[in-house]
């Protein structure tokens, strides 16, 4: 995805608020603003860990990279991704894939990223691509950086302290439903679950898990493989799929503020990724996007 200096500031007004964080936009920072940043999610924000899978769900080959320096890395981008321009705002390096061999340590203190592309809430979600990293195997995996952490820092207060002012990213959903309940020939879900009793299944697997900074799903019904289904008009997105989206992020929103009330002593965030996306397909000048 490319970036420009609007999203860049929309970014920042974001850790401000909800975070508590300074940033810049001009790209130099001091000191990191955090110590650290644990990444988990789907191709959004993967960099590189299913390089080493037996899955179609790679990228690490042209197009993709095409914009970077660094050609192909993984990313399902044409440069960078939300996780990289995050890491650009807050002073921290990228993260490491935790697919990297030997990762393990004093590499692990400023973050790892355990996205794995094609990966969902649910298990089986996307098998029918190959492998991937569900959401409950990347959190077990974060457990096992956890506490070789824990072993590096001794534990007690400097531990909690680290903890404490780090962030958990986690993007989650959109394969649970392109990569699953959109797909019944594959899939029994549909047939299973209404769309509003879908979204909370979701939510009751998702809760299970490590929450702290939440990304909501964006307008997939916009995204070019549910448009060229034909079950919408001529360069319209397909409303349908659009709208049943509704029930899983407004469940997600309601879920953060239950969070924040039961657990004083973190910050929870719901990030808005259906508005930001829909502000970008309504306005694309605003964002550097249109012809080249």
């Amino acid at each position: 995805m490319a970036t420009n200096h609007a999203f860049d500031v929309f970014l920042c007004w974001f850790l401000a608020a909800k975070l508590d964080l300074y940033c810049s936009t001009t790209g130099a920072l001091g000191a990191p603003q955090i110590p650290a940043m644990f990444v988990f999610g789907d191709s959004l924000v993967d960099d590189g860990n299913n390089n080493v899978r037996a899955t179609v769900a790679q990228s690490n080959f042209y197009p993709y990279g095409i914009d970077s320096v660094q050609g192909p890395t993984g990313r399902f981008s044409n440069g960078k991704t939300i996780v990289d321009v995050l890491c650009d705002l807050l002073g921290l390096p990228y993260l490491p894939a935790q697919s990297i061999a030997g990762l393990n340590g004093t590499a692990l203190l400023g973050g790892v990223n355990y996205a794995s592309g094609n990966a969902g809430i649910l298990d089986e979600t996307g098998q029918h691509l190959g492998e991937r990293v569900a959401l409950s195997q990347q959190v077990m995996n974060f457990e096992g950086d956890w506490n070789q952490l824990r072993t590096l820092m001794g534990g007690g207060r400097t531990f909690s302290q680290y903890l404490a002012r780090s962030i958990v990213v986690m993007v989650f959903g959109s394969n649970d439903y392109i990569n699953n309940f959109l797909l019944p020939a594959l899939y029994s879900s549909s047939y299973n679950y209404a769309p509003q009793d879908f979204a909370n299944l979701l939510l009751n697997h998702y809760t299970r898990q490590i929450l702290f900074l939440l990304a909501g799903i964006a307008p997939l019904g916009c995204i070019p493989e549910q448009r060229s289904a034909g079950t919408a008009p001529p360069d319209r997105c397909v409303d349908q799929v659009n709208q049943m989206l509704g029930y899983f992020n407004e469940g997600l929103r309601s879920l953060v503020q239950q969070l924040n009330t039961n657990h004083p002593g973190a910050i929870f965030a719901y990030s808005n990724t259906y508005a930001a996306l829909g502000d970008i397909l309504n306005s694309p000048s605003r964002y550097g996007c249109g012809p080249r």
